[in-house]
């Protein structure tokens, strides 16, 4: 893979964890130890960092995490009603993190960054930093506390199976397309949405992966894995779709809007929500065959949801964090 035609390609309209809006432009297989930084320049502690630009979260056995631009990672153990911001040895921009447990954890961002902590989200250590690459990271996932990967653009793929302390370069695809998001199914399946209308699945826990059939030629944000074969799959100008044979054929679901749409989540009742640019939240009752409109008070982009509590779900974005009762979904009325 020729990874220095990488550089002659922009990033243009892509995910939003990556720009939500241009704000966020403002702010061989070879290993990658540990790198060691010089006088690192640790993220600006910021009273009001909860209120700025956010781009992912995730749950960490009852603790939320949230990261977004400056370096910025905020942890809350009250369910998003407090936060404090965490000491973190960068200001690149933020874009994706995962938690296997209460204390181990990951987080990537642009400049090829890896962060970890072992605890908690409170303290953070680079792993992998490759600024002269200009390939920001979207996601990160792990299968373990070992193995697991991180993806970005112009086709990043990067390994590791030593619990993240170094990483090697692993693409999937000569294609230099950006990998966007990657989900896991309950029957084991991980899938990663892309750029271009590309989709990929693996059925042996990532070590291959196989481009699937693709209903759309736009750049799909991410995957929603539901019960069985079943998934969602959804992305720019509110195209929505829907697989109930592990991405074999596809069925395009109304959503009633042309924002993008950045993600998605099953609560524990089996209500599926989907977020958008512009505040749009689009709500199914019926396991994701149909979707109606959530009307909220914030047009303001939604980037990504997780849940806060067992009473409310927490949202990010361009409004930085803030959490939306359950009895708000139960009591819609807008359809």
């Amino acid at each position: 893979m020729n990874r220095s035609r990488f550089r002659a390609r922009g990033l243009g309209t892509r995910r939003m964890r990556l720009l939500i809006l241009p704000l966020l432009f403002v702010l061989g297989a070879r290993m990658a130890p540990a790198q060691e930084v010089a006088a690192p320049e640790y993220a600006v502690q910021a009273p009001l960092a909860f209120r700025s630009l956010t781009l992912d979260a995730a749950t960490a056995d009852g603790a939320l995490v949230a990261v977004g631009g400056r370096g910025h990672i905020l942890v809350s153990e009250d369910g998003g009603e407090t936060w404090r911001q965490a000491e973190v040895p960068t200001r690149a921009a933020l874009t994706g993190v995962f938690f296997h447990d209460r204390k181990l954890g990951w987080v990537v961002g642009h400049d090829a960054m890896i962060l970890r902590t072992t605890d908690g989200g409170d303290t953070w250590e680079v792993v992998h930093s490759a600024p002269e690459e200009e390939s920001p990271l979207f996601d990160v996932w792990f299968a373990d506390t070992d193995n697991g990967f991180a993806i970005g653009a112009y086709g990043s793929f990067y390994r590791t199976s030593d619990g993240g302390k170094s990483w090697s370069f692993d693409p999937i695809s000569e294609d230099d397309f950006h990998l966007h998001h990657v989900a896991r199914a309950d029957d084991g399946r991980l899938y990663i949405a892309a750029e271009a209308g590309l989709v990929y699945r693996s059925d042996d826990g990532g070590a291959t992966w196989t481009e699937i059939p693709s209903p759309y030629t736009g750049s799909f944000f991410a995957t929603l894995p539901l019960e069985g074969d079943s998934l969602l799959l959804f992305g720019l100008r509110g195209h929505l779709f829907r697989s109930d044979d592990a991405g074999e054929s596809w069925e395009e679901l109304e959503t009633g809007t042309v924002a993008m749409l950045t993600d998605g989540l099953v609560l524990a009742d089996g209500t599926i929500l989907i977020t958008g640019l512009g505040g749009v939240t689009l709500v199914s009752d019926d396991g994701g065959h149909s979707f109606d409109p959530l009307q909220q008070s914030s047009r303001r982009g939604i980037s990504a949801v997780v849940e806060a509590s067992e009473d409310s779900l927490l949202l990010v974005g361009e409004f930085g964090v803030r959490t939306l009762p359950l009895a708000d979904l139960a009591g819609r009325k807008d359809r």
